[in-house]
């Protein structure tokens, strides 16, 4: 399995002028924290990070610490990632580059659920989201609950060939480590004052 880093944003929801996933720290800049939170589960073969042309500053700072980097065309989440799915073979555990708190024993435990479903996306519940002082209006309805997307799937490469929908799995876990996303100042000072 190969884990993919998602850090190809512009970091424009945090009204800083640098990328938010290089800028902010919490024990290290986030990106590297997720990084290196991947590498130490031992889950995977490689580790990349997706970066892109609204990202300069992220793949030069990637690259300088050894870290390879994947370029994708800067055309928003969903086409980026789905332009990587098709030039990578296998099961891809995707993460979103802003997760501060996610560590080595929540990845294993989620690679754990990794089954023969074409994409698995992680879902922590809306109460449980709000039960930490977040907020999120990307919802989705599973099992008769509103759940909020975490950032992470698993994804069998092998069955993407296009940008066709296919047919999402879901899970729910409500846990911090994979809850916590840093997408805005609030969240950024919630994290801190935690």
């Amino acid at each position: 399995m190969i884990g993919l880093v998602m850090a190809g944003g512009r970091g424009s929801r945090m009204e800083f002028p640098a990328p938010e996933k290089l800028l902010l720290e919490y024990e290290k800049p986030i990106i590297f924290h997720v990084i290196d939170s991947l590498n130490d589960s031992h889950c995977f073969s490689k580790v990349f990070a997706a970066t892109s042309p609204n990202s300069p500053d992220t793949k030069r700072v990637l690259e300088e610490r050894g870290i390879e980097t994947l370029d994708t065309q800067g055309n928003g989440y969903v086409n980026d990632l789905n332009f990587l799915l098709q030039k990578i073979d296998g099961f891809v555990f995707v993460v979103s580059g802003d997760l501060p708190l996610l560590d080595e024993e929540i990845i294993q435990k989620l690679v754990e659920f990794n089954s023969e479903s074409v994409w698995t996306s992680f879902l922590v519940s809306k109460e449980f989201l709000n039960s930490l002082g977040l907020e999120s209006n990307l919802l989705v309805k599973y099992d008769s609950t509103e759940c909020v997307y975490t950032g992470i799937s698993i994804i069998n490469a092998d069955k993407i060939k296009n940008l066709n929908l296919v047919n999402e799995d879901y899970i729910i876990l409500d846990d911090k480590r994979i809850a916590f996303n840093l997408n805005t100042n609030e969240d950024f000072e919630l994290l801190n004052s935690s």
